[in-house]
């Protein structure tokens, strides 16, 4: 076996020493970083927790107020819906209006257009007031049911009233030569022509 000197021992001792001493500051060391570490992860969850909690309660409070706000705009747009099926009832009461004046006015036209119509196929009487050479004498509207502008070579004729009877002419005749009109005469017409004179009384 081999002779170890005394003063070799010693330094051997002397390092085993160190190492021991150097050990057991770096078992300190890792004990202390296993406690910050330690410290550091529960922060870290506490952290963690807390940052969760935020976010539920955000995103909870965040889809309350939507919800609020998308309640507040149904409720808003059901009353829209209220306003505007009432506008839209007014504004089919303003049409409906609408239609029924434009009804009148279309009958009006249509019972235009059959009196012109029975005036032209039917014979009726009406009292001629006066004849002219020229047709560039505008006296009435060719609208105008109650009065004929007739065409009686070489003449052109205006005749004022129509009537289905001969008595009803004749008496609107004796009105008229009884307020100035003595040339006044009945005639009988068809299809927009003349037929006759007939006779005064």
């Amino acid at each position: 076996m081999p002779f170890i000197e005394e003063s070799d021992l010693l330094e051997l001792h002397k390092d085993v020493d160190k190492a021991q001493i150097i050990n057991e500051r770096l078992l300190d060391q890792i004990k202390y970083k296993n406690k910050e570490l330690k410290k550091s992860k529960v922060q870290r969850n506490i952290f963690a927790g807390i940052t969760a909690f935020f976010l539920i309660g955000g995103l909870a409070f965040t889809s309350f107020t939507a919800g609020l706000s998308s309640s507040n705009s149904f409720d808003k747009k059901n009353s829209d819906l209220v306003v505007t099926s009432i506008d839209s009832l007014e504004a089919i009461k303003m049409r409906i209006d609408n239609l029924k004046q434009q009804n009148k006015e279309l009958s009006l036209v249509k019972e235009f257009y059959l009196a012109k119509e029975f005036l032209q196929k039917e014979k009726i009487y009406s009292v001629q007031i006066k004849s002219f050479v020229d047709n560039n004498v505008t006296l009435a509207s060719e609208a105008l049911t109650n009065t004929l502008f007739v065409k009686t070579n070489p003449f052109y004729s205006y005749s004022l009233g129509n009537f289905e009877t001969l008595q009803e002419a004749q008496s609107f005749r004796k009105q008229l030569v009884d307020i100035g009109f003595e040339d006044a005469f009945v005639a009988s017409y068809q299809n927009g022509k003349r037929i006759q004179i007939e006779a005064p009384h």
